[in-house]
């Protein structure tokens, strides 16, 4: 369905996965759609994620998926209840581009790439009549609510039937996600929750010269990690020059940054060998090594050296080396303490945002009538896994769909 003339007119700020659907949502409804974008080109985080491989979505189970959203699961589960990772790969398909599902059940575009599948939304939002206006950077309202868009030598005022912002979260600030809509929203009293770093890496008090030196930038795989009182989970990381990072880590990076605000610190437990029981490992260590050197040992007995030695050998008293029983306890579970989060500006995601309390249930803002929100900066967040990009094209339909609803009852919607 296409604009018309008299057709209300919506204005979406924001780019990225929620305002491209939010603008395809809407014109398909029969409204008028500008869309508006500070940065000189759209989907600049959303090409970024893809250049080591599109994950678009994940193949699990429904109760599994909404699961990832942790303590916002119940809001989320809402959007996807509406359009979950199979409507999503509908939606796909429907673009002309097929998708697969990966040994770890994460969804990929078949050609593993963002680029082609953007170049085709792009080309069914121009049909569809949405207007994309770049290098537009939105400063919030003039004291008569009217929004102000700044472009490189002039200011507009816009009064729009409705406006929808989809302006991401903290992470990434140079492709365009800088965060600094929250001063402009707390002017207008909406409630935010502070945004923090997701899906990061995190500092230690030090590596030893040594481990620095030599074993920054390793990865270990086939490990685990947990926290205290959690199930383990099993995948890989990266050591690097302060800390820990990788998908391992992000998986938990929500539970350790809560603990870190809570008690300064957090202390995560790797298990070296998670396919391999404890009293197995003490029996092959057992053994008698003769003049064979203990890492040579260790290398015959459990097939740990390189990293995985190393850090063993920074994590471990020198005095649990000798002690087969001990030995093996540290292998299963070698405890690193993280004193910090790196810093936001190069998280892959952000925590904290808009409140729910701040919404209402088509996600307007409550104390700006006729503004919805969408996206990364709504107070969710999720894992890495293709996670993050479902909920952020649910969103942006959701918020859509309510922007609709909300046209409706003001007398504005396209059929009115």
């Amino acid at each position: 369905m296409n604009p018309t003339p008299t057709s209300p007119r919506v204005a979406i700020i924001g780019a990225g996965p929620a305002g491209l659907m939010a603008a395809e949502v809407l014109a398909q409804a029969g409204l008028t759609v500008d869309l508006y974008e500070r940065m000189p080109s759209v989907g600049r985080k959303f090409l970024l994620a893809g250049v080591g491989g599109m994950n678009i979505t994940h193949s699990e189970a429904k109760p599994a998926f909404i699961s990832r959203y942790g303590a916002r699961a119940q809001p989320v589960s809402q959007w996807l209840e509406a359009f979950d990772a199979e409507a999503l790969r509908a939606w796909i398909h429907g673009l002309g581009i097929d998708t697969f599902v990966g040994t770890s059940g994460r969804v990929f575009p078949t050609d593993m790439k963002a680029a082609p599948l953007l170049r085709a939304w792009l080309k069914r939002l121009r049909e569809l009549g949405v207007q994309i206006h770049t290098r537009q950077h939105w400063l919030g309202w003039d004291e008569h609510g009217a929004l102000r868009i700044a472009g490189a030598d002039t200011e507009q005022l816009l009064r729009p039937a409705a406006t929808l912002l989809a302006l991401g979260g903290g992470s990434w600030p140079r492709l365009g996600s800088d965060g600094a809509w929250v001063e402009l929203l707390s002017a207008r009293q909406v409630q935010i929750t502070a945004l923090e770093p997701s899906n990061c890496g995190f500092e230690v008090n030090a590596w030893s010269p040594f481990l620095r030196d030599k074993f920054a930038g390793a990865p270990l795989k086939n490990v685990s990690l947990q926290l205290p009182d959690q199930a383990p989970r099993v995948g890989e990381f990266v050591l690097t020059d302060g800390g820990i990072e990788g998908s391992l880590v992000y998986a938990l990076s929500a539970d350790i940054r809560r603990t870190l605000n809570q008690h300064g610190s957090a202390t995560v437990y790797l298990d070296l060998l998670p396919q391999t029981p404890v009293d197995k490992l003490h029996k092959a260590l057992s053994k008698p090594r003769g003049s064979q050197s203990l890492a040579k040992h260790l290398h015959r007995q459990a097939g740990i050296d390189g990293v995985k030695s190393a850090l063993l050998r920074e994590l471990t008293s020198a005095a649990a080396f000798n002690h087969p029983a001990q030995l093996a306890a540290a292998i299963k579970a070698l405890p690193i303490t993280l004193v910090k989060a790196r810093p936001l500006a190069e998280a892959i995601s952000s925590a904290g945002g808009v409140s729910f309390a701040a919404l209402d249930q088509n996600l307007m803002l409550s104390t700006v009538p006729g503004t919805f929100c969408a996206g990364e900066m709504l107070d969710w967040e999720a894992p890495t896994g293709g996670y993050l990009l479902t909920a952020c094209f649910a969103s942006g339909r959701q918020a859509a769909m309510g922007v609709l609803r909300w046209l409706a009852t003001q007398g504005k919607s396209p059929a009115a």
